[in-house]
Parts: structure tokens; sequence; C-alpha cells
């Protein structure tokens, strides 16, 4: 009998090829637990204030905090002296932020192995009855954002961006920081970058005060603003990096190994065959390392691309899923057509689309201007929150209904289990294997599934805390659980493509009869439009 390797491979071949892709698997784990740093780090930057003389010279000129340039004379504090014998108004102050900051004396540079950096502030606002924050308070910034690199001179600084925001303050008070004299305010978003091209960055931050137009009348008395900078950590891109290489450069072999054996049938691919190929062909695209180019060109583009490559290999991924087990479920006239999953996958289609409209509405916007945020209003945030946790409910109601398919299947399984006591001892014995090696396949999707499910939902409420306005994620996971999943989708996949090739060796069953006085060789038809026998057994009715 012709089948896929999963069908015709002996105990002792199955048994080691699960061994070395559990061993896989557990390297994976222990890579990012024991060799890998955390997969992100935060700098807390403090705003130097610098008067600006020229009151409008600020169009071009940049205000340096610290180096060989003089172009910035700072105040300690709006409590200075000088803020009144000399008559400085607001409108001359301006924040200007060097990212990096330094540390231990010395000025550090960035890298681009952080490959992005996304900003927020955090503001220091003293709690004045003179001057009282109003309720839904808008803070107005002009900003520009600029770089330069090492070799460059101090004062090269090159614009990068320059914008006028306005962000909606969340601040509140009770009677114990009244006694503290300042309010309790939540982040606000401030820029995002895909890339971390170059060395230094520099952001100068202007809060204008226009009375007339009402403008920053009600937010306070402004004491200080911190950036907080979020980057990858260069020692976890490496270790990412180095595994994206060795699985594009492994997988890629084995998916044309895979689909060699399908094109040396006498029969086109059928519909489970086509959407593993797929499936490997997505696994093979998010491998795909081109996170190495970004260290010698600046792609900015790329946080985006990397959320675009991931968000096709889940819409791939959860509509495999549901064709696998549909597959060894239905009935065998509705097998092998893809008209039959048509509503499951369009609402798949239909989730998918939405968070791609949701990335370009962000994302897409930030190549252009990296101070927009899609938080930065009211109906924005609350569009985003939603997105956020429908997403999450979504993706928790398709676990629970592949969870119902696998039940149905293994309903299936028991109830045409009553046949095989009927059957010859050889083909009891080869169905029972078949339906142990089929079940152990099936839990395998389900562990698959569930940790897919987490990892999805875990990384879109981590990378949203900083935006919606958590001091600091409550929620983090480790590198080991980041790298973890990320192997458990390529031993999975791994996995799939070897055992569901088809196989080269004929599976033979001898029927013993009841006088055993004849062997007879017992040769089962191959169903052309499933690429595993087991599905045949199942459709079969319980009769011997």
């Amino acid at each position: 009998m012709t089948g896929v390797v999963l069908e015709t491979l002996s105990w002792r071949k199955l048994s080691f090829l699960g061994i070395c892709l559990f061993i896989a698997l557990v390297i994976f784990f222990l890579i990012g637990g024991l060799i890998a740093p955390a997969p992100s780090h935060v700098q807390t930057i403090l705003g130097t204030k610098c008067i600006d003389r020229g009151r409008h010279a600020h169009k071009k000129q940049w205000f340096i905090p610290r180096g060989e340039s003089e172009s910035c004379q700072s105040l300690s504090t709006f409590d200075d002296p000088k803020v009144i014998t000399e008559q400085i108004s607001p409108n001359q102050i301006v924040f200007t932020f060097w990212i990096p900051g330094p540390k231990g004396g010395k000025q550090l540079d960035m890298s681009r192995w952080f490959q992005n950096i996304i900003a927020v502030l955090q503001l220091e606002i003293a709690y004045d009855e003179n001057h009282p924050m109003l309720e839904n308070a808008t803070l107005e910034m002009e900003v520009k954002l600029g770089y330069r690199d090492l070799h460059e001179g101090p004062t090269d600084w090159k614009l990068l961006a320059e914008s006028v925001e306005t962000r909606k303050l969340d601040c509140s008070i009770d009677e114990e920081q009244k006694a503290q004299n300042h309010y309790k305010c939540n982040l606000v978003p401030f820029f995002e970058l895909g890339s971390c091209h170059y060395d230094y960055y520099l952001v100068n931050l202007r809060i204008p005060v226009h009375e007339h137009k009402i403008t920053n009348m009600g937010i306070g008395k402004l004491q200080d603003i911190w950036v907080v900078a979020i980057s990858q950590t260069g020692g976890f891109t490496e270790v990412w990096l180095s595994l994206k290489t060795v699985m594009f450069f492994l997988l890629l072999p084995c998916l044309i190994w895979f689909w060699r054996r399908i094109l040396m049938l006498d029969r086109g691919p059928n519909l489970l065959e086509r959407t593993l190929f797929s499936l490997g062909i997505a696994l093979t695209v998010l491998n795909s390392p081109i996170e190495w180019m970004t260290l010698w060109i600046n792609m900015p583009f790329m946080l985006l691309l990397s959320d675009i490559r991931q968000g096709v290999f889940y819409a791939i991924l959860l509509s495999f899923w549901l064709i696998f087990v549909g597959e060894h479920m239905i009935d065998q006239m509705d097998r092998n057509r893809i008209s039959t999953y048509t509503k499951h996958l369009a609402a798949v289609g239909f989730g998918c689309i939405m968070l791609f409209v949701f990335e370009m509405c962000e994302r897409g916007v930030q190549l252009k201007n990296p101070f927009f945020s899609i938080w930065a209003t009211k109906n924005g945030t609350n569009l985003a929150l939603g997105s956020v946790i429908l997403a999450g409910v979504a993706a928790s109601l398709y676990f629970v209904f592949l969870c119902y398919m696998i039940f149905k299947v293994f309903k299936t399984i028991s109830l045409k289990k009553t046949v095989l006591p009927h059957m010859s001892s050889s083909r009891r014995k080869y169905y029972q294997g078949l339906i142990y090696r089929f079940k152990f396949l099936m839990l395998a999707t389900l562990v698959c599934a569930a940790l897919t499910v987490i990892f999805f939902i875990i990384s879109q409420v981590s990378e949203g805390q900083w935006k919606w306005g958590e001091e600091s994620p409550s929620l983090e996971y480790t590198s080991a659980f980041f790298t973890g999943v990320y192997g458990m989708w390529n031993v999975y996949v791994f996995g799939l493509l070897c055992m569901y090739a088809p196989s080269h060796k004929t599976k033979q069953i001898i029927d013993d009869t009841a006088d055993n006085s004849l062997e007879e060789e017992v040769q089962l038809t191959q169903i052309p439009s499933d690429a595993s026998q087991i599905s045949s057994f199942l459709k079969k009715p319980a009769i011997e």
C-alpha cells in the first residue's frame, strides 16, 4: 500500500525522527533562555531645557544638550531667577534629547543591531492651584528629529523629520499626590523609527503657548520631560538572525524535496498537499534573514515588512490547520475541495486584512512622519485598543473552534475503532499504528496552535502597553518563549513536510486467515484525493 511517509515509515525510524525534532525544539528554548539576552531594552533620557535667544532661529538651528557645541544655554528648573530677570517666555524653551544618553561619563552611540526605536514621553507636571490642569487637556508640540554619525562633526546634524503634533494627556491626582505636589500622568506616544541606522539621534521639542489660540493653556505647570526609548537588544538580534539563517537553509531543501516527491506522482497534488506546500513557502519567506541587510543599508520599512511577513504566515498557518483537520473529518464527497472551507477561510482572511489595514494606518504613515501615532487621539486610541482586544478574542475563539474540530475527529476515530476487532491481526495492528501516529500528530497540532495563540496575544499586548499609557509592561515574553515559539513553527512544518511527503515504499499487509493455512497479501487501494490512508479508514463503513 503506497501512502505518505507517516504511514510507511517504521516505528524505529519514526521514533528517531520524533526524538530529533524534540531535541531541536528544546535547543530553541535553551538558546533563548541561556544565550540570548532580553528581547528589548529601555533608555530613559531627561530633556535638557535650552533657551532660544533668537526666538525665530529655531526653524533651522539645532539645540544640542552636550558636547563641544555651545548652542544650548540651559535652565536647571523653571524657577531659575534668570527666567524672571531676563523675561524668558515658555516659547523660548526648547527641550532637547540626545539619544542615546551618556553612561559613566561617556557618550554612547546607537547600533544598527538595535533594529528599531520606539519612543514615548513621560511628563512631570507639578500641582499648582494657579496653573490648574484642565480635564482632557491637549498637548501641542513642535518637534524636530535629527541624526548624525560618529565620524561627523558635533554640529553636523541632519533633519530626519519635523512636525507639529497634538497628544491627549491622561493625568490624575489624589490626596497623596497633592501632598507630593505632582500629577500622575500616563506615557505619551512620541515617535517610532523602523530602523536604527545612525549613531546618534537628536530631538528638539517645543511646547508653544499662544493665548489667543488657547494652545497649551490647560496642561498644568510643566516641570520636566523624559523620553523613554525602547529598542531591540543587539545581542538578541544576533541570536535571532543566526537562528533565521540556519532555519532558512534547512527548511528550503526540505520544501524542495517535498514538492519533487509530489510531482513524481501520477496524479496532481491534492488540497492538503498544496496547503502544506504554501505553509512551507510562507515559513521560508519568514525565515529569510533579509534583516542582515539593515547592517549596511538604511531600510526604514523593515519593521512594516517584518509585520507583513509574519501576518501572511499567520494567515496561511491558521488556514492550514482548518484544512488539515477538516480533511480528516468531513464526508468523503466533500474532501479535497477548497469550496468546503470558504466560510472558515473567509473569516481568517477578513481578520488578517483588518490587522493589515490597521498596520498600514500607523506604520505605513510613519514611513513619512515618524511622529504620527494612531494612539494620539481619543478615537484613535479606542480604535487601536478595540483592534487589540478583538484580535485577542478572535484568536481565542479560533483556538476553541479548532479544539472542537479535533474533538470531532477523535470521536470519529473512537467510533471506527469498533471495526478493528473484526479485522485480521495484521490489518488490525497496521490501522492501530496509523491511529496512534495520527492522534499524536493532532495533539502536536493542538499544542502548536495553543502556543501560537498565546504568543500572538502577549506580543500584541506587550507592544501596545507602551502606547496606551502603562509605565512599564506588566506582561513580557522572555527570549526563551520568543525563540521557542519560532523554533516550534519550524520544527512543526519541517516534521509535516517529512511525514506527509509521498512515500516511495509499498506497504504490504499480510492477512492471516482463520485456519492460518494461507498468507494472502492484501493490497489496499490508495485514495488519490487524500494524502493519508487514515482518512480512508475513517470514511470506511463499520463492516469488515
